[in-house]
């Protein structure tokens, strides 16, 4: 950390998404609402796969963690987001920026291998049924969800290492509603082209290998099922479409940020609002619509409910 003493800037200006009083107002009401959705909806099934024991399997052991993260995602830039829109001087202090990137990072990391292992769930559920209860078991699941963790440590700490003892001596305005990599090593006062290498190289090439890794693993599956079913790939879309979904919602705003890092324009901060805050609420209504299991347990949470009352 002594590269924060090296430093001359001691604070950043976000710049937010808009300047508009009635747009911050509108945005502010908003982003509150989808907040609050993201912490209840994620908390509803954190605790629902936790307190039923119908749903303790492997599947609902990995979105139990999707969730959490979820939260920790959306935690570490929506609050101060929605604070800073009635703000007229949007302020975060230098180790607040610091504490913002490492955090994301680690987050993302977590939630990139959260969604490998409910792939990997997947394909051993469909493809070879037979072997799934021993293969995906208790010990191998927490060992994905420990994988994880490290991973995004190391991931965030190896760009972190790098960025910490840049010098920043000169504007310090961030284009942008949080910090990241790509923007604020742009201010600093020194050539950052090694640096923006670096991560493009580490993020950019995280990205892309983690969403073609996920998306080839279900062309996978869908090969298989086609080959074993004659054809007949409605019940493995079904199942699949899901994990589809939040995986394109995930990647495509770290595809367009990192593989082609360092913009010039602002698009990239509302691509992001995708990763911040579409996507942790959108996880909970596509899991819970879209599952059979989790709607049976919340049949029979509600009866539970109603017999307790009585």
């Amino acid at each position: 950390m002594d590269g924060l003493n090296n430093s001359v800037v001691s604070e950043f200006v976000l710049l937010g998404l808009s300047s508009s009083w009635e747009t911050k107002v509108f945005l502010m009401l908003t982003f509150s609402l989808i907040y609050l959705g993201i912490i209840l909806g994620n908390l509803f099934i954190f605790f629902l796969v936790i307190f039923d024991s119908h749903l303790h399997s492997p599947m609902y052991f990995f979105l139990a963690n999707l969730s959490f993260i979820d939260m920790g995602v959306a935690s570490t830039t929506v609050p101060k987001m929605i604070g800073d829109l009635l703000n007229e001087y949007k302020i975060i202090s230098f180790q607040g920026c610091m504490t913002q990137i490492c955090f994301i990072h680690i987050m993302g990391g977590v939630e990139m291998v959260l969604l490998i292992a409910m792939a990997f769930d997947r394909y051993m559920a469909i493809c070879k049924p037979l072997h799934y209860l021993n293969i995906m078991n208790p010990k191998i699941c927490v060992s994905f969800v420990i994988t994880g963790w490290v991973i995004g440590v190391i991931h965030a700490m190896s760009q972190f290492a790098f960025i910490i003892n840049l010098p920043f001596c000169g504007p310090n305005e961030v284009d942008s509603f949080y910090c990241d990599f790509p923007r604020i090593i742009k201010l600093a006062c020194t050539d950052g082209v090694k640096f923006e290498f670096i991560i493009a190289a580490n993020s950019g090439f995280m990205s892309m290998g983690t969403f073609f890794l996920l998306i080839l693993s279900y062309v996978f599956i869908l090969v298989t099922v086609w080959k074993r079913a004659s054809g007949d790939l409605s019940k493995a879309f079904v199942t699949l479409s899901s994990h589809i979904t939040v995986v394109v919602l995930f990647f495509t705003p770290c595809m367009f940020l990192y593989v082609w890092p360092f913009p010039t324009s602002s698009i990239d901060k509302y691509l992001f609002i995708a990763d911040f805050a579409i996507t942790p609420i959108l996880n909970p209504i596509i899991y819970t619509l879209r599952n059979k299991d989790i709607k049976v347990s919340v049949k029979r949470l509600s009866k539970r409910m109603v017999i307790y009352r009585r």
